[in-house]
């Protein structure tokens, strides 16, 4: 009988940074959303947005399972934020590159998680890169060594499971490399 390992992995950043599509493109099942039409000015970006969370799996074989978990973005909803942490093994940090000041954004959900990123593993993928440069990726690596924080920072495309999983072999290969094997098999 073969011994079940379950991993929780959470996907979080602001609206439009493409959490959602992330967590589509990694899964091995059809992910749960909990999408729903915005009432606030999240209506003049996008047609739905996450409310409570996403979730998907990516199956590891012999029963062993990363379960991926995607925070909504708003941060009127920040308090999903702390309770999806429990039981985390590491974070993924996306970043919309178009957002109107996304150096803000990526201090603000590094405050929100500082707790946890003082010993939780993490990385940053930054979407959007291909339709503003206006912040180039060596801004956000500025901030983040600012902070103390020495960690993976990538431009992805989040519709891109390529890209995607790079990220997360990022994060998990900063846990421990025996799993990155486990995961790319």
């Amino acid at each position: 009988m073969s011994t079940k390992e379950n991993y929780k992995i959470i996907i979080s950043g602001p609206v439009g940074a493409g959490k959602t599509t992330a967590i589509a493109a990694l899964s091995d099942i059809s992910p749960v959303k909990t999408d729903t039409a915005p009432t606030d000015e999240v209506l003049s970006l996008k047609d739905s947005t996450t409310v409570a969370m996403d979730y998907g799996t990516i199956d590891l074989g012999g029963n062993s399972k990363i379960h991926l978990y995607g925070t909504p973005g708003q941060e009127r909803f920040d308090f999903m934020w702390d309770i999806m942490l429990e039981g985390t093994l590491g974070l993924i940090l996306l970043m919309n590159n178009t957002r109107p000041d996304p150096l803000k954004d990526l201090d603000t959900f590094l405050s929100a998680f500082s707790k946890a990123l003082d010993t939780m593993p993490f990385c940053v993928g930054i979407t959007h890169m291909d339709e503003s440069c206006s912040t180039h990726i060596d801004a956000y690596r500025q901030i983040l060594s600012e902070k103390g924080h020495m960690v993976p920072v990538f431009s992805v495309d989040g519709r891109s499971k390529e890209d995607m999983n790079i990220l997360l072999m990022a994060m998990l290969g900063q846990i421990e490399p025996q799993m990155v094997i486990q995961a790319t098999s």
